[in-house]
């Protein structure tokens, strides 16, 4: 029987419940006690995928009407408590406060898309004339729910990504169950109470807290879940692929994000946007700037700026208001970036800036002379740490950016038209930011990437048509349309 009585419970069933088990939820600035939540059993979880199973029939029957106005109920809900939506967030991650608002006035924006997309479910008609077969037919196909989905969200933006994929399955009439980062579980509970003011209900959203390697398993392999999307690392995404049978599967699984910088760049424009997709949350983001390929010409002036403005990042406590960069998620995943940097030191690399880490805090870092077969170039770094590298023409920087197994988004300064369409071309990612960094992401436009980086695109839009099935109706006349033409 659940015993825990204290800390905040998991939404499990259209009722909030303990466990006999917990989890501390820690502030990485310090390891102090946040929060305490559940740590799911094993029966817990069936018991949630069973009950969420006969929520996605009732979800289904919800009209468009129905489900925009709950997403836009949810929305203004967080809107109201923004201030205290920013500062829990802030307290379990590694955001600053300002980083923080950030996220949160995004996950409104997310679910606002949502509420409108709600209401643009369409199919389309089918000429079935287009073939002799098909004379004295006519048909269309339409989009309905796929049922019951499950969401694995990471800890680097614990509101905004549990929008990304809670809103659009409200929206096209599924359940889902969302399984939250470990570390950062409270933004994503604290979102579910948005959805129950805002009237959804009972059993169509639950929220699992605990251990992925306890209940991820049966999470994505229950033959009741239909659809798995994931965001998070790449060795768990082959896991899950592996694990989740014949359904269907949505997976953004980050990167290490090239940079290009030409001669012909404003070199204001690419350092300052550089910088700030280089450290921004701590580096811990997917499409945060971590190689950067700069022309010979430009190089050194371009070094020169980066690192002043690097120096310039206030490193400190998160709540403060002129805090620009916080601590990393913990104090093992700070080792980690440590480490990494001292096998790239060993191989020849040469720090600039940075390289000393204080507790789960590491300094913001520039590398250059990295070897391009150490983890610092070739794997994702998820820290502050970047790596600038001399190049001598466009077509060296395309070769050197696409020379890893990732390719989430990438950023290219130049005034030169042909050259951005050369990188728009060449460029093997999923997406090009020309005249801006990596890091920018409209929650809009469809996101994802290739190769290692993932399957699938979320953004509301193509997030819904991934969380939902095409079906073709026919109707057979019994009497033709029209007579055959004489000749």
């Amino acid at each position: 029987m659940p015993t825990q009585s204290v800390g905040r419970p998991m939404l499990l069933g259209g009722q909030w419940v303990y466990s006999d088990r917990t989890i501390n939820i820690l502030d990485p600035h310090d390891n102090s006690l946040v929060d305490i939540v559940p740590a799911a059993t094993r029966e817990q979880v069936e018991t949630a995928i069973e009950d969420a199973q006969r929520a996605s029939k009732v979800a289904a029957e919800m009209t468009s009407y129905d489900r925009m106005s709950i997403l836009k109920k949810a929305a203004a809900y967080v809107e109201e408590n923004l201030e205290e939506y920013a500062k829990l967030l802030s307290k379990e991650s590694s955001k600053t406060i300002r980083e923080s608002r950030k996220e949160v006035r995004r996950c409104i924006e997310t679910l606002t898309l949502s509420a409108e997309e709600a209401t643009r479910i369409e199919g389309e008609t089918l000429s079935f004339d287009q073939s002799p077969s098909g004379q004295n037919r006519i048909g269309y196909f339409y989009r309905l729910p796929v049922g019951l989905i499950v969401a694995i969200t990471p800890f680097n933006d614990p509101l905004n990504l549990v929008a990304h994929k809670v809103g659009p399955a409200i929206a096209g009439g599924n359940a889902i169950i969302v399984k939250p980062a470990t570390v950062t579980p409270l933004s994503a509970l604290k979102l579910a109470e948005a959805f129950e003011a805002a009237g959804l209900p009972p059993n169509i959203l639950s929220v699992v807290t605990g251990h992925g390697s306890e209940i991820g398993d049966i999470l994505v392999s229950h033959p009741a879940v239909r659809m798995v999307t994931f965001t998070g690392g790449l060795n768990a995404g082959e896991h899950i692929m592996k694990l989740a049978g014949l359904k269907k599967i949505s997976m953004e699984l980050g990167s290490n994000s090239p940079v290009i910088v030409l001669e012909d760049a404003i070199l204001d424009d690419a350092v300052e946007a550089s910088v700030s997709g280089a450290f921004w949350a701590a580096g811990q983001n997917c499409l945060g700037v971590q190689r950067i390929f700069v022309e010979s010409s430009v190089y050194d002036e371009f070094l020169s700026r980066f690192i002043e403005r690097t120096q310039q990042i206030r490193v400190g406590e998160k709540e403060l208001e002129d805090t620009d960069m916080g601590p990393m998620i913990t104090e093992k995943e700070a080792c980690r970036i440590e480490e990494w940097i001292l096998e790239a030191l060993e191989m020849g690399a040469q720090i600039h800036t940075g390289g000393t880490r204080k507790g789960s805090y590491y300094a913001p870092t520039v590398l250059t002379n990295v070897p391009l077969d150490c983890q610092v170039a070739m794997e994702e770094v998820f820290g502050p740490v970047v790596s600038i590298f001399k190049v001598d023409s466009l077509d060296e920087a395309i070769e050197l950016a696409n020379g890893v197994s990732y390719g989430l988004q990438a950023g290219i300064f130049t005034s030169d038209i042909e050259h951005a369409f050369q990188a728009i071309r060449r460029l093997e990612v999923g997406g090009v930011m020309i005249n801006d960094s990596s890091d920018y992401r409209l929650d809009a436009m469809p996101f994802g990437g290739v190769k290692g980086s993932g399957v699938g695109r979320e953004g509301v839009k193509f997030a819904l048509h991934e969380m939902t099935e095409l079906k073709v109706v026919c109707f057979k006349l019994t009497h033709p349309l029209a007579n055959k033409a004489k000749v």
